[in-house]
């Protein structure tokens, strides 16, 4: 019954795993990261976890005739942002999963 004490201390670290994740994924909901477009004119901020919080406009891009360019900024920096949030997740949530090789995870 050598092989259930084993089993046991893998149960206990998995746990331990579990609540890591947890607290790192709760604290990436905290984070805010910003993407900007047109030289800062068009901000957009979006949580750790992915969900635009804020966007922001100056009033000097708001152009009546072309709500296209408005558009267009809106969508790069929120991509911007985005690909900061993505960076993040990558960096906080790998280290749970480093060296196990598993496809579609972090």
């Amino acid at each position: 019954m050598r092989g259930m004490g084993n089993m046991q201390g893998m149960m206990k670290q998995m746990q331990k795993m579990q609540k890591q994740m947890a607290e790192a994924q709760e604290k990436l909901g905290e984070e805010r990261l910003e993407g900007a477009a047109g030289g800062g004119m068009v901000k957009v901020i979006v949580s750790g976890d992915k969900k635009v919080v804020e966007v922001i406009v100056d009033p000097s891009v708001i152009d009546p005739e072309d709500a296209e360019m408005l558009q267009d900024l809106i969508v790069i920096a929120t991509n911007d942002a985005m690909e900061k949030a993505e960076e993040l997740t990558n960096s906080t949530m790998g280290q749970f999963t480093k060296g196990l090789n598993l496809p579609g995870m972090f």
